[in-house]
């Protein structure tokens, strides 16, 4: 559904894109995940068809854009990072706009317009003047305004960023809604429980290249390790830190003083040699809470 091989973009002497390579497959969610300025809302602009590369290919529903293309593609709706609206238009009046701008007849403009308002949840305030929307509001507009062609594929750019618990919430479920109708949603953020929550595939991009890209369920068995928060009765010394870090089965300790995150290769092989070291510290522990360290440990630990 969308291939990018090799793509290079640069603005002036700063290299931007070096070499990525993405492959998105039909119905699938992908989250597109990077540091700031790793080149993330670039490659949108680029599959958006708003701005061109110098080198590389980008392919479409097995349609290649070209390097200086300028345009975007029917079969494509796409969210910015911060979508602009005239602010004293409501939402009947500015996708009346866009159906105009598309061709279509009083009667599409109004069937579709009623459908994707539905779809977004902004029937009830589709008469208020857009100035007057949260954020949230906002977004949800944005794609409204994005799947208004019904497109196959859907380009979101940051769609969750600066939005309250409630906001985010509508807008993952929007997400939902699409991903069952089958529809391909390329998703860049940096919210990173948002990628968990949804996505099927995810890929880092640092400065410029994709250094991991993987299989959500894949990811998880790979990468996500058991980990023990202690803490215990009284500080600990250097040394009995060093007789944690040093077991073989330890894979990472962070922390210091009363508190640690011990991170271990396997609990259930490693779990009785574990409760052996705690005894060998000599310490009374007050607590202890066995978790699983998360995505965003993961990009930490890669982007690293």
């Amino acid at each position: 559904m969308i291939k990018i091989e090799n793509l290079f973009k640069s603005y002036g002497r700063h290299n931007v894109l070096k070499g990525v390579n993405i492959e998105v497959n039909p119905g699938e969610v992908y989250g597109f995940i990077g540091e700031n300025g790793a080149g993330k809302s670039t490659t949108m602009n680029i599959l958006a068809g708003l701005i061109g590369f110098e080198k590389g290919e980008c392919i479409i529903n097995n349609k290649k854009i070209c390097k200086k293309r300028k345009g975007i593609f029917e079969e494509i709706g796409y969210l910015p990072e911060d979508p602009k609206f005239y602010q004293y238009m409501n939402s009947w009046e500015y996708l009346e706009f866009v159906g105009e701008m598309c061709g279509d007849s009083k009667r599409q403009i109004k069937e579709k317009s009623e459908k994707m308002l539905n779809m977004v949840k902004l029937t009830d305030s589709a008469k208020r003047p857009i100035g007057a929307y949260s954020r949230g509001m906002k977004q949800r507009l944005g794609i409204a305004v994005a799947m208004y062609n019904d497109p196959k594929i859907l380009l979101l750019d940051e769609p969750s960023s600066a939005l309250d618990p409630q906001g985010r919430r509508d807008v993952i479920e929007i997400i939902w809604c699409l991903k069952k109708e089958g529809k391909t949603i390329f998703l860049s953020t940096h919210i990173l429980n948002d990628i968990e929550r949804v996505c099927d595939r995810v890929g880092i991009l640092k400065e410029g290249q994709v250094v991991l890209e993987e299989d959500m369920n894949n990811l998880m068995k790979r990468y996500i390790k058991p980990v023990y928060d202690i803490e215990f009765e009284s500080d600990l010394s250097k040394e009995q830190l060093d007789t944690i870090r040093n077991k073989e089965f330890v894979e990472e300790v962070v922390g210091e003083n009363r508190k640690v995150s011990v991170k271990i290769k396997d609990v259930k092989k490693d779990s009785k040699d574990y409760m052996n070291m705690l005894s060998e510290i000599g310490i009374a522990i007050i607590s202890m809470n066995l978790r699983k360290n998360s995505l965003e440990d993961i990009f930490l630990n890669i982007t690293k």
